[in-house]
């Protein structure tokens, strides 16, 4: 069982706290054991981003998924939904509509493992292509598939990605270069991590045909290393990526990704200021987090949080992190995706129906906020 640890700020002493991380670069404090302290963290309902109130009450889009794992958007505004234990591929309109569309043959749904990530051609009007990561039966993999209504026959493009009962990462999304960026995780066996060898623990960058991308670092599909299990990819407006990172028994993570860098795990977790690897701009105790999806809307990356059970907003400027604020603590339960429509609205999910979550009568669902 994991341990935890809370961190509580004073009231009195928050001020400083955020004035003497200001002051120190991201990587003040701690060493490889202890760990360091990014800003404390508030819960409030003002949005750090613009000072005034905070994104208001969700609406639910629809209800009664199956654990949905991640959500992307088509063209016209409706969302592709996977559900992780159903192997089902739903479509949701903005109004709530659901359809399923498909289920994903081969998927074997075990502990953390089954239908997980979703992504979207970006050439998806002449293309008609989405792509998905699942568990298979001797590996995780990501395969694509036309999709115009009914779901084609998938086509695996990445496979070999080790699997396990627990961290198998399986984020899918396509960066402002076109290329996709496929999150993996170190299945437990933290030797992967480091291996720049395998495939796991890792965050790779493949063509839309899975071959490795032009410029990666080391001639094989992998962009970075080091990583425990990276569960969110969200990238600002000026095409830095970040990334959200599960730690062990310390410290959750914020990571901006950089070519190459190798994230420290699993001789670090949280900061560790030592050489060779990368720290975190954020860090958060393990029970305030365990965040999952991410994205960039408004000034700030918005954290879907599991343990944590809150969607975090995290205010940005020019790559560095302010003071994080939790927004709907406890409200909805553990949520897991996070993901911004096409009309600037926020959708994030609820992950209630996986076996570690309290399920509300119409759980799973589909929240939505109006950041501002």
């Amino acid at each position: 069982m994991r341990q935890h640890t809370t961190i509580l700020v004073p009231a009195a002493l928050a001020s400083a706290a955020l004035l003497l991380a200001a002051c120190s670069s991201s990587t003040s404090g701690g060493d490889g054991g202890e760990g360091g302290r990014t800003p404390a963290p508030l819960s409030s309902s003002t949005s750090p981003a613009t000072g005034t109130g905070g994104p208001g009450k969700p609406r639910t889009v629809a209800g009664d998924l199956k654990v949905p794992w991640a959500v992307a958007f088509l063209p016209g505004g409706d969302a592709l939904v996977t559900e992780r234990d159903t192997a089902r591929l739903v479509r949701v309109s903005p109004s709530g509509q659901k359809t399923v569309v498909g289920t994903v043959p081969g998927v074997e749904a075990q502990g953390e493992g089954g239908l997980l990530g979703v992504a979207v051609s970006p050439s998806y009007s002449t293309d008609r292509l989405v792509y998905l990561y699942f568990t298979a039966a001797s590996d995780n993999r990501v395969v694509r598939a036309t999709y115009d209504g009914r779901l084609g026959t998938p086509d695996p493009i990445v496979t070999g990605i080790p699997k396990g009962g627990i961290h198998n990462g399986g984020r899918l999304a396509f960066g402002p270069d076109k290329m996709l960026y496929i999150t993996t995780g170190e299945t437990g066996d933290t030797g992967q991590a480091q291996d720049k060898g395998s495939l796991g623990g890792k965050i790779l960058r493949v063509t839309p045909g899975g071959a490795p991308a032009p410029g990666n670092p080391f001639g094989s599909r992998v962009w970075t290393y080091g990583h425990r299990n990276v569960q969110g990819l969200a990238w600002d407006g000026k095409g830095r990526l970040y990334a959200t990172e599960f730690g062990q028994n310390r410290f959750d993570e914020v990571n901006l990704i950089q070519k190459g860098k190798n994230y420290g795990w699993p001789e670090v977790e949280g900061i560790g200021e030592k050489k060779g690897f990368t720290d975190p701009l954020l860090t958060w105790t393990t029970d305030q987090a365990s965040p999952s999806g991410l994205a960039y809307a408004g000034g700030s990356l918005w954290a879907a949080a599991l343990r944590g059970e809150r969607l975090w907003e995290v205010p940005l400027a020019d790559g560095k992190v302010g003071r994080p604020v939790a927004h709907f603590e406890s409200e909805y339960g553990r949520l897991r995706a996070v993901v911004q429509a096409p009309d600037k609205s926020l959708w994030f999910t609820t992950s209630n129906e996986d076996g570690r979550g309290d399920p509300a009568a119409d759980d799973d669902r589909i929240l939505s906020i109006q950041p501002r």
